[in-house]
């Protein structure tokens, strides 16, 4: 017993503040929303127990499909962008740009939106869109004498999906160029010498190379996504009429402006088992058991 005691003490004393920590601010919240789901609490704060009819509720609300369809259009667009754009720009900095002082600096530029404040970034995005004539969009129609178009109201998603899609590149870029760097110089030599052309290094070399990180983007990416709301809170605020409304956004709206604690923890509650099974299956498709077993090299 006493051996066991001196083993597991000095992890102990390392990782304990750590697991206290996710305990409290990560497992909690989630122990807390499970229970708050299956009650009516308000702003009253009274846990009354009822049941399903939270999720009844959300079965028959009027907006759910157009939320749902609004979600499944911001999460997969913008994803896209955020992995493949990011493993693009990884490869060519990495890759094609092989002086590092240039490639630091291309990196560099992308990464000040993600060190940005988000309001700082989302008032850029506004000017952008601007609905009057001094807006950057409507400043390029107003040289071939085109009216200007307000932006935010008649394409809300695809605003949305681009201010969220170029701030989330930076993180894929910086990962898959780390990944890349870690490839022999050997296989990209003896490619070159048989005569491979870059697109067949790119798809037999690096993507292969990649495999990993490109899990670890992709499913690290789909639940920041699925779960954020704050870019889109600050740009359009789910409108106009919830045309940019996602489920992690009306999950708050519900909770902290309607007040409707039990609702908004029910639609919690099913982001995060949505998550759950996401990962499982990414976990899967990946391979991530083979790719974690020991090495068939002796």
């Amino acid at each position: 017993m006493l051996s066991v005691l001196k083993r597991w003490k000095l992890p102990a004393i390392m990782l304990g503040p750590f697991i206290i920590l996710i305990s409290l601010f990560f497992f909690l919240p989630v122990v807390l929303i499970a229970i708050m789901a299956f009650t009516n609490m308000n702003s009253a704060m009274r846990w009354d127990f009822n049941g399903l009819e939270n999720f009844q509720k959300l079965v028959t609300d009027p907006n759910i499909l157009l939320i749902v369809k609004n979600t499944i259009l911001y999460v997969g667009f913008t994803l896209l962008i955020n992995v493949f754009f990011g493993l693009a720009l990884g490869i060519l900095t990495t890759y094609f740009i092989q002086k590092e002082s240039v490639s630091l600096v291309f990196r560099a530029i992308w990464m000040l939106p993600r060190i940005s404040p988000p309001v700082v970034y989302t008032l850029l995005w506004l000017w952008f869109f601007d609905p009057s004539e001094y807006g950057v969009l409507n400043s390029l129609r107003d040289l071939f004498h085109m009216p200007p178009v307000k932006w935010l109201s008649a394409h809300p998603m695809t605003a949305v999906i681009l201010a969220n899609g170029l701030i989330g590149v930076s993180f894929g870029m910086i990962i898959f160029s780390s990944a890349i760097k870690s490839i022999p110089k050997n296989l990209f030599h003896a490619a070159n010498v048989d005569g491979a052309s870059q697109w067949s290094i790119i798809k037999d070399i690096i993507i292969p190379a990649v495999r990993w990180p490109l899990m670890f983007v992709t499913i690290w990416q789909f639940l920041s996504l699925f779960t954020s709301y704050e870019y889109i809170l600050l740009l359009t605020d789910g409108g106009p009429l919830f045309g940019s409304e996602v489920l992690a956004l009306y999950s708050y709206h519900k909770a902290f402006q309607n007040f409707e604690y039990g609702y908004g923890s029910a639609i919690s509650l099913i982001l995060v088992l949505i998550a759950l099974i996401f990962s499982l299956i990414m976990w899967k498709m990946f391979g991530m058991k083979k790719m974690m077993g020991s090495s068939r090299i002796e």
